[in-house]
């Protein structure tokens, strides 16, 4: 490690980081893990350059590299611990092009994603994947991720919105995945391989963003209130089912409901009250509002429709509060499970039932467009309880059970490699391993992670 490190510094210099401040910055992320002790150093790239040399240097040397953005994951794929190097991306955030007759634009991965989108605005372009974090996640960490968010339902995940990577290999060695053309079957599709890899298979230093017209016509948004989070999730599926593709759908239960109004000093609902808050939009914005309001007063909810697109945003406020409003309640796990669309009335079952038999609360926001689940586990001081992950654990069996997966975008990282192969089944979590070992056979990008024993 120490030759490993005098080479860094003197190839790399002053990109160089071993102040304990910034070592102890990137062994956790928002998902409250931690690890056990600080890197070896935090390499800044600023150019493709510098990620080879580093990549050159832990081959030859056999030392581990973390690759990290924002570090504002939710499964510990960014976490580094004692001995490897982190390769921190946030210095190369430049968009390089935008073709807007295209409709793609070519960035470096430390981009913020909402400094993208106010970017493109100028073109009358959007990236349209949104996550909760867009403010402070960047889309490398987006594209390693597999990130989602609210407008997924109707207009994908990050995977549906790239085109190609330019990925650096363990060894060095640079390529590029993918197209810039429409259609493009040539081969075996590696970019979707590396979409969602969590840092496994290489370095992403580039991508070619799949581009949207910004959306014409107005939004409407509106809110629908249930007796009880079952109710809720079945106007969902209703909603879904009549054919209607709302750009925004999430629900959010009654514990979840409480602690925002508490947090925003809003009245506080009536006990048991679960909500829906779903946005329109395009030139049918207002007869898709007004089809899914008669949906709703169907299933016994009672609907609010904003009067503008201002009240729109502050009846949106409220489901983007959730994040703080758990935090003051108590540690959280936030977890990530999706199910069938027309399964989520029986995964909050599910969950109730949990709740019950392990004697603890699981306030829970759901992206109801999509089918993709956030149970939130709430507990005191810095580790998570063998209870909580017993809870968890069942948690995930049951999503498994209903049809659903692990995850929908925070991957699975550190926190959920246990459950991996109850999912994948042995054989496949051996090919997928073994995948790995074919891009990086020494087995230093980001080992621990994912592929986990």
């Amino acid at each position: 490690m120490t030759a490993a490190l005098e080479r860094l510094r003197r190839e790399l210099g002053d990109q160089i980081d071993t102040r304990p401040e910034s070592l102890r910055a990137t062994r956790g992320d928002k998902s409250g893990h931690s690890s056990l002790g600080d890197p070896l150093a935090v390499v800044h790239a600023r150019s493709v350059e510098d990620v080879q040399k580093t990549l050159r240097i832990a081959y030859d040397s056999h030392t581990p590299v973390v690759v990290r953005g924002a570090g504002t994951g939710l499964a510990g794929a960014a976490n580094a611990g004692p001995g490897e190097i982190v390769l921190s991306m946030l210095g190369m955030d430049r968009i390089l092009e935008v073709r807007p007759d295209d409709l793609l634009a070519v960035v470096e991965p430390g981009i913020i994603n909402a400094d993208l989108n106010e970017a493109l605005r100028a073109y009358g372009l959007w990236w349209a994947p949104d996550p909760a974090s867009r403010a402070i996640s960047t889309v490398g960490g987006n594209i390693a991720t597999g990130a989602g968010g609210l407008l997924c339902a109707k207009y994908g995940v990050v995977r549906d919105a790239v085109l190609g990577v330019d990925l650096v290999l363990a060894d060095s060695r640079l390529i590029s995945l993918g197209h810039r053309s429409v259609k493009g079957v040539t081969g075996l599709d590696l970019t979707s391989l590396v979409i969602g890899s969590e840092g496994t298979l290489g370095v992403v230093v580039g991508a070619t963003l799949k581009l949207r017209r910004l959306v014409p016509g107005e939004t409407v948004t509106l809110t629908a209130s249930f007796d009880g989070v079952r109710h809720a999730a079945a106007a969902a599926s209703a909603i879904t089912a009549a054919g209607i593709q709302p750009s925004i759908m999430e629900l959010m239960d009654a514990a979840c409901l409480a602690a925002v109004h508490d947090l925003l000093d809003l009245p506080a609902p009536r006990a048991g009250t679960a909500q829906l808050t779903i946005q329109t939009d395009g030139p049918a914005a207002q007869a898709e509002a007004d089809a899914i309001a008669v949906i709703i007063g169907h299933a016994a909810g009672e609907v609010t429709i904003a009067a503008d697109e201002v009240q729109g945003e502050h009846l949106l406020r409220v489901r983007r509060s959730m994040h703080p409003a758990m935090e003051r309640l108590g540690t959280t796990l936030i977890e990530d499970v999706s199910v069938p669309r027309s399964a989520m009335p029986a995964m909050f079952d599910e969950i109730a039932r949990i709740e019950r038999e392990y004697a603890i609360s699981i306030p829970t926001v759901c992206h109801a467009g999509d089918g993709n689940l956030h149970p939130n586990f709430i507990f005191e001081g810095d580790t998570v309880p063998d209870l909580i992950w017993e809870a968890a654990g069942e948690l995930f069996r049951a999503s498994l059970a209903l049809g659903g997966t692990l995850t929908g975008e925070h991957g699975i990282g550190i926190l959920k490699s246990r459950w991996l192969a109850d999912e994948l089944g042995d054989d496949q979590w051996q090919l997928q391993r073994d995948i790995v070992r074919v891009f990086d056979p020494r087995g230093i990008l980001n080992p621990g992670k994912v592929f986990a024993p």
